[in-house]
């Protein structure tokens, strides 16, 4: 058939100039060319006059100029007498120059009636005679002229000067340089080049939009084309294996081609007869004057059936033209279903395998789900093998030589009994000329339509081969499994008795399209694990792998990665001061390496603020205007103080929807591949636990309370203000205190644990309740048991699961005391310290402990304000803590030799195991750690004396 420009496979130009570039010889080139023609003969002669014009134009008006400079200086007030005087020059010279800038002329010249200069903007040619004809200003005419000569050659006005009785006494010459002039016309010639040019282009425009419509009326061609593409669609319509009928709205036949003629067995004399008059079936005349529209609609002619479509023609001027019937015979029908049905079915396996292949990430599976998906319906078995690198998820090597062994990962057949090596076995390539190692070598699929036949295939192993030909195999494609032009392994499809039918070309083709798509699953899968691998280590590095071994609390855990990736819930056990303990649990939204580099940042992050001993509304407040400012500076916002424009959220912040304020952080959603760049979207819970009074202080940004399990079973969910996730901010957080009873149980989790796709918070709250309730269990196997009860086969989120059975100090190992504001009760309050070290048994460090507890109330007696108290602790260490009403906080220093104070911390310092200040509600705590066993003391003289160091301490 030919195109809509008349030409055999012709393909429409992308542009307009290439059309008719491609067509010089039509009617819609000829009119561009012409017209395109005329378009820059017009604007180049408008160029012209315009350079021109504006030549004579700039002559023009610097004849205007001149003449007017000249007159005005003419008739200026005392240059007759000037000229009368005894030297004319002295005293013109200065007033012409002056004429001449304020003009804007070249020169200004006055001289004598013969033309002897007075002056001139030239002092050389002052007395020199004017060149050029000056009879007519001498004459009293004043006049213009294009002057040629020495010294330049200008447009000059020569204008006489007359004194009051009206007799010539002078003449005064002005003029403006031609090369000035020309100048000014240069000056224009971009602007007047620049409007031709644009002219030019509209102009053209222009013609090309008329020759696109008359191109668009004319098809694109010529006379002698249309005339020969008329005989084209007479040989097309007459030639092709359809049959086409044309009946116009009186149901008469305008047109039938061979076809349709052979057919129908139609008359000669058909068309412009009746359809009622062409002995046609009486179903298909019925179509043809019912105007019926119909799509492969069965009809009997003679013998033959045929496929039947009827369609009307396009409407011309506004009314309908009739209708167009095609006619295929049903026998060729049949044979192109049959192709038809079995494309049909290599497209839908195409489509299982999209949707099959690939569904787990996980490398051997993929390469299972390959083989599963070509059996039975291409192959009767099909092997798959890869690369060793590639089953632990690496990048396999390039190097030549190292795709000649495999190791067979994944085999399926339509029976069990097959004779081929079963998966695990290592598959060697040794033979060059079997299809396996060819089709690596070639890098393309390989035919082996008659294993009988395939020498280097039979030669690669004998025996096995032996048996499998015996078996029934009998035909065999493989197929390299290759990515990013990488090979990964290899897919074998085998033909049995099953399917006498031998493999050929066509399903050479599918089977490569099908290993092309598994290649592609297979190796998303193998950097899947890969990078799973690597998050996982990451993870588990920055986990804490040792509990500290506490008093306070008894510590079991549970961390699970999310099989689809590592995520980044996490969990901590923080010893503090005081015999305290922090239990913290977090959840960081997303999956990979960045999540879990993401949770070792907060770890971190949390550990140091956790050393300022702060309560934990104010750590998760620090903790998130931190986060606020690391993200600022990853998207390269500069960070400013409060109140500054970067440190106002309200614009950039990620939306937080949804109920519950833990689901913010469960991690799920599709992988785009690609992780934020910030931290923005983290969850924290942070428990402080003070086991000499049972309170549990806790605040949360975000996550899910934790359980509360009493020492009878009964379990209870306190709760809590749930916060904004970290890094959202414009909220502070609030803080919950629990009185916690003897023996309970404090458990800490992430959302992970209780949700996924198949299960909602609630539900997985309710579990977790029964779970916990059973009584007379230690936390690992507590634990294990929430673990087994709530665990989804594949989980979707990280699981962090942490479980804290408390303790209480025991009384007897508490003492307190309150200290009057005189100095002289250190002593007393000293020597009571000292009765109650000997209590407990440890005299071996009284010594130690009163000077630290000297000094320690020494400082609040002194510096602090009132209550001031005392309170020792004796757990793993001996606890000194000093308390007053004062916020003001100490700071070690080095004395200098005459200083009379000042080092009473720099020994405290020396003599505890670690020293710090917590702040309280009402003041602080100064509070020393001591080790329980005595070392080796500092040098501080001999003959300590206690009372005096109180003298010498702050």
């Amino acid at each position: 058939m030919t195109g809509r420009s008349g030409r055999h496979g012709e393909a429409r130009p992308a542009s307009l100039l290439a059309r008719l570039s491609l067509a010089p010889g039509t009617v819609a080139g000829q009119v561009f060319a012409l017209q395109a023609v005329i378009v820059a003969v017009l604007i180049t002669a408008a160029a012209l006059a315009l350079v021109f014009q504006a030549r004579y134009d700039s002559r023009q008006d610097a004849r205007n100029r001149s003449l007017a400079a000249a007159e005005a200086f003419a008739h200026a007030p005392g240059l007759p007498a000037a000229l009368r005087g005894p030297d004319p020059t002295a005293g013109l010279q200065a007033l012409a120059e002056g004429a001449r800038k304020g003009s804007g002329v070249d020169f200004v010249a006055v001289m004598t009636i013969d033309g002897v200069r007075y002056t001139d903007s030239r002092p050389e040619l002052i007395g020199e005679r004017a060149t050029g004809d000056l009879a007519r200003a001498a004459a009293g005419l004043s006049f213009t002229e294009v002057f040629q000569g020495k010294p330049s050659d200008a447009v000059r006005a020569v204008v006489p000067v007359r004194d009051e009785r009206g007799d010539i006494v002078g003449l005064v010459s002005t003029g403006i340089e031609i090369e000035r002039v020309a100048n000014v016309v240069e000056g224009q010639l971009p602007l007047l080049l620049g409007a031709a040019a644009g002219a030019l282009l509209l102009g053209t425009g222009g013609a090309a939009l008329v020759s696109r419509r008359l191109r668009r009326q004319t098809r694109g061609l010529g006379a002698a084309e249309m005339a020969r593409m008329n005989e084209h669609h007479e040989a097309v319509l007459h030639a092709v294996r359809e049959g086409v009928l044309i009946i116009d709205t009186s149901d008469r036949l305008v047109l039938a081609n061979d076809e349709a003629r052979r057919l129908l067995d139609l008359p000669p004399d058909a068309e412009q007869r009746h359809v009622a008059e062409l002995g046609l079936d009486p179903r298909t005349t019925e179509l043809l004057t019912s105007r019926r529209v119909v799509t492969d609609e069965v009809h009997r002619a003679g013998d033959r059936l045929i496929a039947v479509n009827v369609r009307p023609t396009e409407t011309f001027s506004g009314r309908p033209s009739g209708s167009v019937m095609t006619l295929r015979d049903s026998t060729e029908l049949a044979a192109l279903a049959g192709r038809a049905e079995v494309a049909r079915e290599r497209l839908q396996m195409l489509y299982d395998a999209g949707v099959r292949i690939g569904t787990t990430l996980d490398v051997v599976r993929t390469a299972e789900e390959l083989s599963e998906v070509a059996v039975p319906r291409f192959a009767d078995f099909v092997t798959v093998e890869l690369l060793e690198p590639v089953l632990r998820g690496e990048e396999p090597s390039p190097a030549a030589g190292a795709h000649t062994e495999m190791r067979r990962a994944a085999m399926s057949g339509v029976r069990t009994d097959q004779p081929l090596q079963p998966v695990g076995d290592v598959i060697r390539f040794a033979v060059p000329t079997a299809p396996m190692s060819a089709a690596l070598d070639a890098g393309h699929a390989v035919l082996a339509p008659d294993l009988n036949a395939a020498m280097g295939w039979r030669a690669q192993d004998a025996a096995g081969t032996r048996v499998a030909l015996d078996y029934g195999l009998h035909s065999l494609i493989s197929v390299p499994l290759q990515a990013r032009g990488v090979v990964l392994g290899m897919a074998n499809f085998w033909r049995a008795a099953d399917t006498p039918e031998a493999f050929d070309d066509e399903d050479l083709s599918f089977a490569e399209e099908l290993g092309a798509r598994a290649a592609v699953s297979i190796d998303n899968a193998r950097r899947f694990t890969r990078e799973h691998a690597t998050a996982v280590t990451l993870q588990r590095s920055l986990l804490p792998r040792v509990l500290p071994d506490l008093s306070a609390v008894d510590v079991a855990f549970r961390y699970l990665p999310a099989k689809a990736g590592v995520g980044g819930d996490w969990f901590d056990v923080i010893p503090l001061p005081g015999a305290r303990v922090a239990l913290v649990v977090g959840d960081v939204v997303g999956h990979g390496v960045h999540a879990a580099a993401t949770m070792g940042r907060l770890r971190t992050a949390v550990h140091n603020f956790s050393t300022l001993d702060m309560p934990p509304d104010e750590l998760l407040g620090h903790l998130d205007e931190l986060i606020d400012r690391i993200d600022q500076l990853e998207r390269g916002v500069p960070a400013e103080g409060p109140g500054g424009a970067a440190s106002d959220r309200g614009g950039d912040e990620p939306s937080w929807t949804g109920g519950r304020a833990g689901s913010a952080a469960d991690g799920e959603g599709p992988d785009t591949g690609e992780e934020p760049a910030g931290i923005t979207g983290a969850t924290c819970l942070y428990a402080v636990y003070d086991p000499a009074s049972g309170a549990c202080t806790i605040a949360s940004a975000g996550h899910p309370g934790p359980a509360l399990v009493h020492a009878d079973g009964r379990v209870e969910f306190p709760e809590l203000p749930p916060g904004l996730p970290l890094g959202v901010g414009g909220m502070p957080f609030e803080a919950t205190g629990l009185r916690l009873p003897e023996g309970s149980r404090l458990v800490l989790f992430t959302d992970g644990l209780l949700e996924d796709r198949d299960r909602d918070f609630d539900s997985g709250l309710a579990l977790l309740r029964e779970t916990l309730s059973q009584p007379g269990r230690s936390p690992d196997q507590a634990c294990a048991d929430v673990l087994a009860a709530l665990l989804f086969p594949s989980p979707s989120d990280d699981i962090a699961l942490l479980i804290a059975d408390t303790r209480r100090l025991d009384p007897d190992r508490i003492a307190e005391w309150e200290v009057p504001g005189d100095p002289s009760a250190v002593s007393r309050v000293r020597g009571a310290g000292g009765a109650q070290l000997a209590a407990w048994g440890l005299e071996e460090i009284s010594f130690t402990a009163e000077l630290v507890l000297s000094e320690l109330i020494t400082n609040a007696i002194r510096y602090g304000s009132a209550p001031v108290r005392v309170r020792l602790l004796y757990d793993r260490n001996l606890i000194c803590e000093v308390s007053d009403g004062s916020s003001t906080s100490p700071h070690l220093r080095y004395a200098a030799t005459t200083d009379e104070g000042g080092r009473g911390l720099f020994l405290v310092a020396q003599y505890a195991e670690r020293w710090g200040t917590r702040y309280t509600d009402r003041g602080k705590v100064i509070w020393a750690e001591l080790s329980l066993t005595a070392g080796p003391e500092p040098a501080v003289g001999p003959a300590l004396d206690l009372e005096a160091l109180e003298d010498l301490g702050w």
